[in-house]
């Protein structure tokens, strides 16, 4: 038997890979960690500043076990580091009955069992005045325990809650190739080969060329920040919290106030046109001056007018969608030394001190906390 480098590698350590690297140290496992860049950085999905955290996820009700197993979590990598990461202020969603923001929300509270509180328009109009052109029909309803992630903070907080416990991470560390060694996986980088028990593979929008199981597809997404005209205080995250909203009927934004000192209010669209799929090794990292915050600066003037029109912060993020909206998660059903971890279909982040759990589990053949069958790599043969 050919000795091996450690128990477990995990190719890629954005905000999936670095916490798997961290709950399997914290086992007492040897494991490994590679990355093409530096941990974090700004060129897959794990930048950014923040991400919305909500424990009432619309996206599929077996999520929300997932979201408050992360939550205990990601309170506890924040104790450990002495770093705050995860802020519960509450999210509010605004529009009409039945409609995408109220519908979603109230289906997965309801499923959820979390607490939430109704608002009537006027009363929001009143509470919440930085939201502008609310119609007549549109009603509120506030989630009290959502909030928001710190992005680069978490991770940092990862890799040295892993470092901490014996994990080894190979920062700018190209992996080529993974291949199958009878008891094992090698682990092929540019100047060396490792030797590992078995693999966890999420290496984000890459993972579409690194997989044949599932066909993902990664896409550009670009993050905007904005500034208030006047008043930044009344754009605080105290006074204007996390939020999905219509600006009408059909369509959404989403975003929160101010949680730095720059005060500037992130807000994104829930759709856009300008969204591409991309090949993550040739991607546009710039931004389309106008292009790609079209939607919003048409939006804004109209929905929140407390905001200038134009971004002062841009950065391009890439998501990656799988076929059925879900997480890919679980053994490769070819290759079983082979961990599959992908698929975020931009809702991912929240959840990623469970998934690294989760994934951890895999690894260890521990039984899963939580039934996790919905995110099967094997569901679309």
């Amino acid at each position: 038997m050919t000795a091996k480098d450690a128990d477990v590698g995990v190719v890629g350590t954005g905000a999936w890979g670095v916490n798997a690297l961290w709950r399997l140290a914290a086992r007492g496992v040897k494991v490994i960690g590679f990355d093409t860049q530096a941990v974090p950085n700004p060129y897959g999905s794990t930048h950014g500043r923040t991400r919305l955290f909500r424990v009432a996820c619309h996206e599929h009700v077996a999520l929300t076990p997932i979201a408050r197993r992360a939550r205990d979590l990601w309170y506890e990598l924040s104790k450990a580091q002495g770093v705050e990461l995860l802020t519960q202020t509450g999210l509010l969603s605004i529009g009409p009955e039945g409609g995408r923001a109220l519908g979603n929300m109230t289906k997965a509270a309801t499923a959820a069992g979390t607490e939430l509180t109704r608002f009537a328009v006027d009363e929001l109009r009143e509470r919440w005045p930085q939201h502008a052109n609310l119609a007549d029909h549109w009603v509120g309803i506030f989630d009290h325990e959502a909030g928001t992630v710190r992005v680069e903070e978490a991770v940092t907080a990862a890799a040295a809650a892993a470092r901490g416990a014996g994990a080894t991470l190979y920062e700018n560390t190209k992996v080529l190739d993974i291949l199958d060694d009878g008891d094992g996986v090698i682990v092929r980088t540019e100047d060396h080969d490792y030797r590992v028990g078995q693999v966890i593979l999420a290496s984000g929008a890459w993972m579409a060329r690194m997989q044949d199981i599932v066909k993902l597809k990664p896409v550009r997404v670009p993050l905007f920040w904005w500034q208030a005209r006047h008043s930044s205080h009344e754009f605080k995250i105290e006074r204007f919290p996390a939020f999905i909203r219509h600006y009408d009927d059909e369509h959404t934004i989403w975003g929160h106030g101010s949680n730095t000192g720059d005060g500037l209010v992130k807000v994104g669209a829930s759709s856009d046109s300008n969204f591409m799929y991309v090949d993550p090794d040739t991607v546009l990292r710039g931004i389309r001056p106008h292009i790609d915050w079209k939607t919003l600066s048409d939006v804004l003037p109209m929905a929140i007018p407390g905001l200038s029109p134009t971004p002062v912060l841009a950065a391009p993020c890439m998501i990656t969608e799988s076929p059925d909206g879900q997480f890919v998660i679980g053994r490769h059903p070819d290759r079983p030394n082979v961990i599959l971890a992908g698929g975020c279909d931009g809702h991912g982040y929240k959840h990623a001190t469970a998934i690294g759990e989760i994934l951890a589990q895999f690894a260890v053949d521990e039984p899963s906390f939580t039934d996790i069958d919905f995110m099967r790599p094997d569901r679309f043969r």
